[in-house]
């Protein structure tokens, strides 16, 4: 964990977090409950997996909500940054249409970002 040298986060720790909340608009209690739908589980690149990359992210998204802030780890910072990336660049490839029920949405939900909200 990066600490300025007073002992509260650093600028850039903070910024990472607060990105990372403004791109997660779901709730741990809605995200759970995402990621145990087959929508949820059947979209994805599997990389070899069984479980998609989106999906596993998904349950760390939830672990890093309900997590203290002051116990993020570098670690759990880099997660952060590549969450806010994808969603950021999905976003920027919405589809034309009624989106509600489009695999682009369900990998989105998967990283814990609903654009229907």
């Amino acid at each position: 964990m990066t600490k300025a040298s007073n002992g509260t986060m650093t600028d850039d720790k903070q910024d990472t977090i607060q990105e990372f909340r403004a791109a997660v608009n779901m709730t741990p209690k809605q995200l759970k409950e995402w990621l145990e739908t087959d929508h949820s589980k059947e979209v994805g690149q599997k990389d070899g997996n069984t479980e998609s990359t989106g999906h596993q992210s998904g349950r760390r998204i939830v672990n890093l909500l309900e997590k203290n802030k002051s116990d993020y780890t570098d670690d759990d910072l880099s997660h952060m940054r590549k969450v806010i990336s994808y969603v950021h660049r999905h976003v920027a490839q919405r589809p034309s249409g009624d989106v509600e029920d489009t695999r682009w949405r369900y990998s989105l939900m998967n990283w814990g970002h609903d654009p229907l909200k």
